[in-house]
This record gives structure tokens, C-alpha cells and sequence, in this order.
């Protein structure tokens, strides 16, 4: 994946451009072949060998691709990326918004091949083409929205609705193809070694500023330069995926739109900025999470999710004009804002918390507007919900939404009693005790010796393993460690981990999923947690075979190793950057050996 926090492209192992949402990452797609080759439209650009073999890398401690051919006639490397300013400048106006792909021969004589088919709106307008000049080619849109540009340093001709080039290249000379909006195109002159320059220079300096010094650094700072890439540069939000439509199920089934901003993902993300010295980064972040809260209906009740500029995200619709794997059409939009999940809000103050902790204390309208939340988890944390998991066949009374709106109203005590904030401490109180009290009573089961998802059920759910991490329970309790060894024994297939008890249908919804990355790292950090150090440690080393050539993770893994669902995704690396920084300190210290 490349991006500039404007939006985000990502290239297949061909060196193929095959999704980008344009102008923003939650736009309609301009590259949509990845979920459908036919017609979802792509930037190709390869060199005519015979076989190559084909290796990608990131520039080191940056998020400029890669993508080598190698034949033993000849030796060529494409560098993708998106421009950004080498200092950081905010205005979009520094840098246009667009793609930038610089081909170089590095061994040989080589002729290339490029053809660039945008397929606008889903690929559910047509558009026309014009030359404007002999390097450069216009795509209009016929419904009249902005026109694209793509400009070169060689010839381009138009072949039916796309641009197209064939050129030679002698050993060290380059080429330079740039795809953005026909006013910004412009503002980028030709060649793009200045602005690969500055753009390298720009993510190194970033990089940089990283504390972290730990055993697994590479791993970590590539989940973090990942996480500066889904991060909005003018508004602060972190989408939970900048794609849609890929499935959970090697049958194609359940494929939801991720290109939005989950308030869940908010302490997850703050606490991993955090602790990598990112204090800019989670100081936007809660700016963003702040004016929803601001926003929030009169009861104090939040949206599960928004979209980038924190307006609603839209409704859930079908897009035929795409046809993905299995034949089932892409959704984009997402039915589960409209959800009521509890959790969001234990996210929220944990996140507030946290950075009045490590960051900047509260302001007297912000705590306004957080006690009026708090008073809406108080009154009405017994309700059903749908849950962490969003299931769509009904609200249940879950486990993991009652943990979290206990750490709503433990995190809100604790911040008002420290920075000694006015608050309605014996109701808090009162509500907090109420819910832990709830959790043993009617989450345990003695027959399991383990938590379950629901009262009175059998069924285990891997969002109990926050219990240790957000400090409800001891992580070498009594009955934390035997639900340990539950949720080890049936919902592991070592590492992965599944979200909820495999066969049952809990969510009403086709085809049955995979491992859930993000639950494998919190495993593993459990694991360290309870003094179990070697056996993280080894869950931990065996999920990091499973990122791509890259370093990169989608949502799920299939037993067989397939990724499934959306890529790259946040909460992956979310929960990868805390078990790294857990199983740091963990080897630190002495630990039992794991037999």
C-alpha cells in the first residue's frame, strides 16, 4: 500500500495499481480491478521480459514500493508512491494529490509497457479521453465531476477509454508516469526524482521520531507507518481498512466496507501512538474523537462509526457494476452504523484517559460532553447490543460490551478524581460496581470454567481476552487462566485464533470465517500477561509469517494460510504493536520456561 493520509493505492505483486479511491480514501474507487479484473479498471506498467522474476520491498523506514524485474537479459525497478512535502506541510495545496510511478533500468536494455483504465464511480460511469499535449492524457467523466490526468516523460497514446505507452529504456535511464487531478498534475513537474526525494526524506524524518527500541522494531514500525497511512492528514481520523468488497470466506461471502472511522478503534490507536512518541498524531486523533463526542445526539449517545470528515458514514448498497470473487457484488456503505454496540464508548474514555495521561489534560467542554456519554453508558449498559462483532441477526446481552462500559465508567472515575473534575461519583460508582458484579454473575460458567459470550451460554468469544488488557481482571487469575485455556483449546488452530465458538451461527450470515489476526495478538499478549512469556512469544513469532511479503496483515487468515477480508487493516497492527510492547517487557523480566 501507498498513500500520502489523503488517500491510498495499493499494488499487486505484478506491479500492478489495482484499487485506489480517489480523491479521498473513502471516495468512490478510480482502480478497482482487485475486486473485479474484468472491470473495476487498473495502472499497469511492467517491462515486456520473459518470466521475470518478480520481488517488492518498501524503502526502508518509508512507504515508497518497490517492485523489481529481473530476467538474466535485463534488470528493471519501479518506485510507487505518493508525493508528500519533506517537511510535513499540512496544506494540500504543497503537494498534488496524486500517484507518482518512476521506472528505471537498472541492468540491460528494456522495453515497457504501461496502460492506465480508470473505471470512475465503481466503474458506473463511462468517460471520455483527450490528448493535452503529446505526454499527457485527460480522463473526463461523463457526469461531469473532476478530470483526471495522467502526464509522462514519454509518448502516450489513447487506445479506446485508456492511455497507453511503449518505450524503450537503455541501462540507467528512468521514466516517470503521474495520475492525479488534471489542476494538481501540473503543479508536479516532470522528471520525479525531487519528489521521490522529498518524499522518502518526509517518511525517514517520521520514522525517526519513534521511541520505540524494542526486539521486534522492524514489525512495529512497519504496523506504524501502515497506521500513518489510514490516518487522515486534514482531519485526524484512522479508517479501519482503506478497501472494501474483499471477503471473509473463501466462498465470497460477507464482504463489508471498512474505509470508515470506528470510535472503537480510538484507545487502540491512541495507546499505540502513544507509546511509539507519536503525541501529534494522538493529539489529531482526539480532536477528531472529541468533535464527535461534541456532536453527539442530546443523550449522549455516539454513531458506531463515521465517515473521514466525521459526517455519517453512508448507507449500505450493492454495487453491481462489480462483479467480485464468488459473483457476489462488492457492498459499499456500512449497515452497522446504524447499530447500537456498547463497547464504542468504553473505547472512547479509555482513549480519553490515556491521553490525559500521557498527553494533555481535558478542557472544561470536553468534560462536559464526556460525562454526558458517561451518563448515557450508565443508564443504559443492561440493554442488548450488537456487539464488537456487529452481529446482524439481532442485539444479545454481551460480555465484552459490559467489560468495556465498565472501563467507560472506571476510566471516567479515575480522570475525574485525578485531575478532580465535578462528576456524579456515588451513581459512577455505583454503575461501575453494578456491572462487575453482572460479568460474574452471569458470564461464568462453571461447567467451561470459563467467561462466555452470553448469559447462560456455552459459547466463547475471543473479546474476553481485553479482560486482562484493560485491567477488569488479573492476567494470572484464577479464572482468567482456565478461560485462558478455553479459548487456547477451542478456538485455536494454532496461532489463529476465531472470534467466537467455530460452527455455531451466531451472526446469521453465510459461509463461516477464518481466523481473526487482530484476536491472534491479543492471544499472545495474554499469554505473556499470565507468565506463560515462551508460549506468546511463539504465537507472536508464528502470526508474523502470516503478514504478506511487505509486513502487511488483512483481517482474517484462513487455516491454510489465505488472507481473507479487508486489507491492510488497522486493528491488526493495532493489536500487534501492544503484544510486541508487552512481550518486550515480558522477556525483560524473568518468566518460567514454556515446556
Amino acid at each position: 500500500m501507498i498513500g500520502n493520509m489523503r488517500t491510498t493505492a495499493l499494488a499487486s505483486t505484478q506491479g500492478e495499481i489495482d484499487f485506489m479511491c480517489f480523491p479521498r480514501i473513502d471516495s468512490p474507487t478510480l482502480f478497482a480491478a482487485l475486486l473485479d479484473a474484468q472491470r473495476g479498471g487498473s495502472l499497469s506498467l511492467a517491462p515486456v521480459l520473459d518470466a521475470p522474476r518478480l520481488k517488492q520491498m518498501y524503502l526502508p523506514e518509508t512507504n515508497v514500493l518497490i517492485t523489481r524485474f529481473m530476467s538474466p537479459d535485463a534488470v528493471c525497478e519501479i518506485f510507487d508512491f505518493m508525493p508528500v512535502a519533506a517537511d510535513g506541510a499540512d496544506s494540500d495545496s504543497a503537494v498534488p494529490n496524486c500517484v507518482v510511478r518512476l521506472v528505471r533500468s537498472i541492468y540491460g536494455p528494456v522495453s515497457l509497457a504501461m496502460r492506465c483504465a480508470p473505471r470512475f464511480d465503481y466503474a458506473r460511469i463511462g468517460h471520455e479521453v483527450e490528448h493535452n499535449g503529446e505526454n499527457a492524457v485527460h480522463f473526463k467523466p461523463a457526469d461531469g465531476s473532476e478530470t483526471i490526468a495522467l502526464h509522462a516523460t514519454v509518448a502516450l497514446a489513447i487506445d479506446q477509454h485508456d492511455a497507453v505507452a511503449h518505450f524503450d529504456l537503455a541501462e540507467g535511464q528512468t521514466a516517470c508516469f503521474v495520475l492525479g487531478a488534471a489542476v494538481d498534475c501540473v503543479q508536479l513537474s516532470l522528471p520525479c526524482h525531487d519528489a521521490l526525494a522529498q518524499t522518502v526524506a518526509f517518511w525517514r524524518k517520521w520514522s525517526g521520531q519513534s521511541t520505540y527500541r524494542g526486539r521486534y522494531r522492524e514489525v512495529v514500525m512497519r504496523s506504524a507507518l501502515l497506521l500513518k497511512l489510514l490516518s487522515s492528514r486534514e482531519y485526524g481520523a484512522i479508517v479501519a481498512a482503506p478497501t472494501f468488497g474483499l471477503p471473509e470466506t473463501p466462498d465470497g461471502a460477507r464482504r463489508w466496507d471498512y474505509r470508515y472511522a470506528w470510535i472503537r478503534d480510538a484507545a487502540f490507536s491512541v495507546y499505540a501512538l502513544l507509546r511509539l512518541g507519536y503525541v501529534g498524531e494522538a493529539q489529531a486523533f482526539m480532536r477528531w474523537i472529541a468533535e464527535r463526542n461534541k456532536r453527539c445526539h442530546s443523550d449522549g449517545s455516539l454513531r458506531v462509526m463515521y465517515a473521514v470528515d466525521g459526517e455519517d458514514a453512508p448507507e449500505e448498497t450493492a454495487i453491481d457494476t462489480l462483479h467480485g470473487s464468488g459473483g457476489a457484488p462488492p457492498l459499499i456503505g456500512n449497515a452497522a452504523r446504524d447499530q447500537k454496540q456498547l463497547d464504542v464508548y468504553g473505547a472512547l474514555m479509555d482513549a480519553v484517559y490515556l491521553f490525559n495521561k500521557y498527553g494533555e489534560a481535558i478542557s472544561h467542554d470536553g468534560w462536559e460532553h464526556v460525562t454526558r456519554t458517561v451518563n448515557y453508558v450508565a443508564e443504559h449498559w443492561e440493554e442488548p447490543d450488537h456487539g464488537i462483532w456487529e452481529f446482524r441477526n439481532g442485539p444479545r446481552p454481551l460480555l465484552h460490551s459490559r467489560l468495556m462500559c465498565w472501563v467507560a465508567l472506571d476510566r471516567a472515575l479515575r480522570l475525574a478524581q485525578k485531575r478532580s473534575l465535578p462528576a456524579p461519583f456515588a451513581l459512577w460508582f455505583e454503575v461501575r460496581d453494578s456491572i462487575h458484579r453482572d460479568v460474574y454473575q452471569n458470564f461464568w460458567n462453571d461447567e467451561l470454567e470459563s467467561f462466555v459470550q452470553t448469559p447462560g451460554s456455552k459459547t466463547l468469544d475471543a473479546s474476553v481476552l481485553m479482560m486482562p488488557l484493560v485491567r477488569f481482571i488479573g492476567p494470572k487469575d484464577k479464572r482468567w487462566l482456565s478461560t485462558l485455556d478455553a479459548i487456547g483449546h477451542e478456538l485455536g488452530v494454532d496461532p489463529l485464533i476465531f472470534r467466537y465458538t467455530r460452527g455455531d451461527t451466531l451472526d446469521g450470515l453465510p459461509g463461516e470465517e477464518s481466523g481473526f489476526s487482530a484476536c491472534s495478538f491479543w492471544y499472545a499478549e495474554a499469554l505473556a500477561r499470565a507468565g506463560r512469556v515462551d508460549e506468546g512469544r511463539l504465537v507472536f513469532e508464528k502470526m508474523l509469517a502470516y503478514a504478506n511479503h511487505v509486513g502487511l496483515y488483512s483481517e482474517e487468515v484462513a487455516v491454510s494460510g489465505e488472507s481473507l477480508g479487508n486489507f491492510p487493516q488497522a486493528l491488526t497492527h493495532l493489536a500487534l504493536i501492544s503484544a510486541a510492547f508487552q512481550l518486550d517487557r515480558s522477556l525483560d523480566g524473568a518468566h518460567a520456561p514454556w515446556s
